[in-house]
């Protein structure tokens, strides 16, 4: 079955970024690839075999659901971690598969200890220490009490990991916030430590800490959109170059998105171009019409302002973003007919492209927020070539 549109993604690109990621941490340091959001709109079926094929074998999801779909397609020797949202039999579940998760309120420990005994077996968990971002993680107040409740249900629970979460790594402006979280981390691990608790791994960095704050690599580092080949942001990038001799941009993106022509036609000077009257063509013009719309992810906020390729050319988006549809001006490319390729995030070569990072810009998107967004229906297929 045709579909409008496609997003390929690239294995070469994935294994350029994981093996930079490998040369950051060195040796000793596990990675674990973050998948949660979709793997970041990459797809999490597309994307965690090739992840596999680098080598990587411990996989974050968010919720319950992510990591149901991430252990139908990993191999036995993989590990899923999940991050936070997971309850009742859904953690009965998780316990029985041996998927490991944060614990981070005592609901959770006494509900992990439910299932674990009903069972009659341990539950895997990460215990999350609140150090500062004030979200989730057991709070300072309640670290003995956590290490009494373990030890006294010892039988219980493999204590997988300790961890946290960092405010904001990515922005220097927080820089006295992060490293404070750090130091509040090293204090809970230690208090844990003498109560007799000990965990067989230390993991807190994300992406942006990994990059800016090396000390937090620890035992593992929680990678998610680094290994897609976008930086966390612009400061962690001219964090890199500057203490670097390189000045080239390291990392590969591994999505492209592209549709097709659908149908062109001509529109007489003075015409309106789409719904409202938001486009007047100035003159006699060829247009283009893509079978891709805010429904598909194309974000109507790109109406009159988004670029696309085809054929080597980059084109304006004209009038509205259209619920299924958008509209492309190719006056100045008479060649372009319909099921020419058109791409909407990169490109045939890396000499043009549309960057993520301008689509973002003009829909007034994060990275993050544009590539998670990407509906889950859209075909992912995999290049192997580029």
């Amino acid at each position: 079955m045709e579909s409008s549109s496609e997003i390929r993604i690239s294995r070469k690109a994935l294994k350029s970024n994981v093996s930079f990621i490998k040369e950051i941490v060195g040796e000793g340091v596990r990675i674990c690839s973050v998948v949660k959001g979709n793997a970041y709109g990459h797809g999490i079926e597309s994307f965690v075999p090739l992840a596999e094929e680098n080598g990587i074998d411990y996989f974050a999801v968010y919720s319950v659901e992510e990591a149901f779909r991430v252990y139908g397609i990993t191999s036995p020797s993989s590990e899923i971690m999940i991050m936070g949202f997971v309850e009742g039999k859904s953690l009965k579940w998780a316990i029985d598969k041996g998927i490991s998760f944060f614990v981070f309120d005592f609901q959770r420990l006494n509900e992990a200890l439910k299932y674990a005994q009903l069972l009659d077996c341990p539950a895997k968990i990460h215990v999350e220490l609140e150090t500062g971002l004030n979200r989730t993680g057991f709070h300072t107040s309640e670290w003995y009490d956590v290490a009494t409740f373990l030890l006294e249900h010892q039988d219980w629970f493999v204590l997988e990991g300790v961890c946290t979460h960092y405010a904001g790594a990515e922005s220097f402006s927080n820089d006295f916030r992060v490293r404070k979280q750090i130091n509040v981390f090293h204090e809970g691990v230690e208090k844990l430590k003498k109560k007799g608790i000990d965990f067989k791994i230390k993991h807190t960095a994300c992406s942006a800490a990994m990059m800016s704050y090396p000390s937090t690599h620890m035992d593992m580092i929680r990678v998610g959109i680094l290994q897609y080949g976008f930086w966390p942001s612009p400061e962690t990038f001219i964090h890199f170059i500057a203490n670097n001799s390189k000045k080239d941009d390291p990392l590969k993106r591994l999505l492209q998105w592209r549709s097709r022509v659908m149908v062109t036609k001509t529109v007489a000077q003075g015409e309106f171009i789409g719904y409202g009257t938001t486009f007047l063509a100035p003159d006699e013009m060829k247009v283009a019409v893509v079978p891709v719309g805010y429904s598909n992810g194309y974000a109507r906020t790109l109406s009159n302002q988004g670029r696309v390729i085809i054929r080597g050319q980059r084109f304006p988006v004209i009038g509205l973003v259209n619920m299924n549809a958008l509209m492309i001006d190719i006056s100045g490319c008479s060649e372009i007919e319909k099921g020419d390729d058109v791409f909407l995030i990169g490109g045939e070569d890396d000499d043009l492209v549309i960057s993520v990072a301008s689509f973002g810009e003009l829909s007034n998107q994060l990275n993050y927020e544009l590539l998670t967004r990407l509906p889950a229906d859209i075909p992912r297929l995999i290049s192997y070539d580029n």
